[in-house]
């Protein structure tokens, strides 16, 4: 999903009526995601964790900081909504994790595809082939099935990072309800804004 016109639209939370089962499957989901969250390394202000990832591309495997370039900004996006403004300042990935919502696990009927758990790599990487659809032209990168990335940033269900000179400078809350497009935006204004004042290395509070 893509921002429209010129103002940052939060993604709404769309929760069907089979997400609002009190199930085994929820509960499960619900957990893991706390448990990720509180066991995380990675915090604001402290080293990013270099995990590694698959590139959809050429499935080559690399390391998260490989995509950040000299000292600009680099946006891990844990989701699928694309900010297209900044384009200038800062560089973007979006990293593709485990499925929040599994056909054969806490199903969504909201969900635009019915994708099952996955089983091995491969399964991940064709998952992930969907999400490119959705954001034309941006970096996408895929979690192993170690699922590293995703432990080490907490990233369960989605969520928003910036990066910068192997630091976390900007760090969103859990998704769905924290996953904020505008906040990020609000960094990169103020981070723009930095530039022009003569500073390109900062942690901003937004």
């Amino acid at each position: 999903m893509k921002e429209q016109g010129g103002d940052a639209i939060d993604p709404p939370l769309c929760i069907s009526d089979s997400n609002r089962l009190f199930s085994l499957e929820s509960l499960k989901a619900v957990w893991h995601g706390h448990k990720l969250d509180y066991l995380k390394a990675a915090h604001l202000g402290h080293p990013a964790p270099n995990t590694e990832v698959v590139q959809l591309a050429d499935q080559r495997r690399c390391r998260i900081l490989d995509h950040a370039k000299d000292k600009r900004p680099l946006i891990l996006n844990f989701g699928s909504w694309v900010v297209q403004q900044n384009a200038d300042i800062a560089d973007s990935v979006v990293v593709y994790i485990e499925e929040a919502h599994p056909s054969d696990g806490w199903k969504s009927t909201d969900a635009p595809y019915q994708i099952p758990k996955h089983r091995r790599l491969e399964d991940r990487l064709q998952a992930a082939q969907l999400m490119r659809m959705e954001v034309p032209g941006c970096a996408v990168v895929v979690d192993s099935m170690e699922n590293s990335t995703n432990a080490a940033y907490g990233a369960y269900f989605d969520r928003l990072y910036i990066l910068q000179e192997g630091k976390v400078v900007y760090q969103g809350d859990r998704g769905p309800e924290g996953y904020r497009i505008s906040e990020l935006r609000d960094w990169l204004d103020q981070y723009r804004k930095s530039l022009e004042g003569g500073s390109n290395n900062l942690v901003i509070d937004v």
